[in-house]
């Protein structure tokens, strides 16, 4: 026994007698827009600030290098500086 169509259907047909889509003559030339609310434009800046902050050294070496250098400088101690210093750490606290 021969089966030469399923179901009595050659499926073949349906893809020879596809119809081409006619041209669409009513094209919409709109441009796209998109608004952002002021909230999300807060949460975009804070994510980019932390983006840099994660990315920044905590340590800056050229900084640490140069206060080694004065405090091996036994003419850069005084009792102004140390004044200086203490007054900033003070500040620094709020106190």
């Amino acid at each position: 026994m021969m089966i030469d169509k399923i179901g009595g259907l050659n499926p073949l047909n349906n893809v020879q007698n596809t119809r081409k889509t006619e041209k669409s003559s009513s094209v919409r030339s709109e441009s796209d827009s998109i608004t952002v609310s002021k909230e999300a434009e807060k949460m975009a800046e804070a994510y980019y600030l932390d983006k840099i902050a994660q990315e920044t050294p905590d340590v800056r070496a050229d900084r640490i290098a140069e206060v080694k250098a004065k405090i091996k400088d036994p003419s850069y101690l005084s009792q102004a500086v140390i004044q200086s210093a203490a007054e900033g750490i003070m500040t620094s606290f709020g106190l």
